[in-house]
């Protein structure tokens, strides 16, 4: 009875103690994000980034087309960085102020890295996942397509593109986004091939729902951990990509710039002691570069910690 007894109140004790709250993978995949110093550290200065491209021509005192005429073909005297005449980075060779145009070729160089980033995400992920589901034939046609195409050279292949159908952004953001999918489409591929046999899926196919529909909003949903990294590092090599172009002269027309064109005439005037020219674009550029990659990390080590 004393046995019994105890049971009972042992019981009792427990069913009035809290629930205790298991979390999710996704929670535990945060918290491991943010105890990472250096993915904070990244993740802060992309965030410093984005305010200083969304905000920073709000400060501006001159325009990004505006010419100063007082330092116009003086550049190593009169177009330093200066304050009382409102050219904070200084001027480049034909008067323009420099924060400006810093401001301009930050924004468009984001913009060409997320939104090409983007397009390779879309298209690579979907065709990935198609290959690796549907199997047999079709996956061989489909990855073998990719093979031919991953031989070809991609940058002369942009190059190419930009030639032919003008100097664009809209041109820039295709030629950049449809030929680097190729990667993410055998990424994941593989990831589906793993993903295609569980019993989830297999309870989805057995009650009818169709292959699309299976692809959609099972297997695509599972694969957003490795996505989500592998597009935090490709946006790097989307700006990477574009600042190459512009460097070589075929990106974006004047009077638009980008970090690449900036860098490219920073560099021609080195001669004449305007270091502010090169130096200050490519601060941006290589903060950014370490921002995104450091991010990518981290997301990496959050969501598979496993391979650390």
């Amino acid at each position: 009875m004393v046995i019994e007894h105890d049971k009972m109140r042992s019981l009792a004790a427990r069913m009035t103690q809290p629930e205790v709250r298991g979390r999710s993978p996704w929670a535990d995949a945060r918290r491991r994000f943010l105890r990472n110093k250096a993915a904070m550290t990244g993740l802060v200065i992309l965030l410093l980034v984005a305010l200083f491209a969304i905000f920073g021509g709000q400060i501006a005192v001159w325009s990004n087309e505006e010419l100063d005429f007082s330092v116009m073909g003086q550049v190593a005297t009169m177009g330093q960085p200066s304050l009382e005449n409102g050219h904070y980075f200084g001027t480049d060779d034909l008067g323009r102020d420099l924060f400006a145009r810093t401001v301009q070729g930050t924004q468009i160089s984001l913009l060409v890295g997320i939104v090409g980033a983007g397009i390779a995400v879309i298209v690579g992920t979907l065709y990935g996942a198609v290959a690796g589901y549907v199997g047999g034939r079709t996956d061989q046609i489909m990855m073998r397509t990719v093979d031919i195409l991953m031989s070809i050279p991609y940058m002369f292949v942009l190059i190419l593109l930009l030639v032919m159908f003008g100097r664009s952004m809209t041109m820039l953001f295709l030629g950049i986004g449809l030929i680097s999918w190729l990667d993410m489409a055998r990424i994941v591929r593989g990831q589906t091939l793993s993903l295609k046999n569980r019993e989830f899926i297999e309870a989805a196919r057995a009650t009818g729902v169709s292959t699309w529909r299976i692809i959609i909003r099972h297997i695509v949903p599972n694969l957003l951990g490795v996505v989500a990294v592998y597009a935090t590092l490709l946006v790097p090599l989307m700006i990477l990509t574009e600042s190459f172009i512009s460097f070589l002269g075929l990106g974006v027309q004047e009077p638009l710039t980008s970090w690449g064109a900036l860098i490219s005439e920073g560099a021609g005037t080195m001669s004449y002691g305007t270091l502010w020219q090169l130096a200050f674009p490519l601060f941006f550029f290589v903060i950014t570069l370490f921002g995104f990659f450091f991010v990518g990390d981290g997301l990496r080590d959050a969501l598979d910690p496993k391979d650390r």
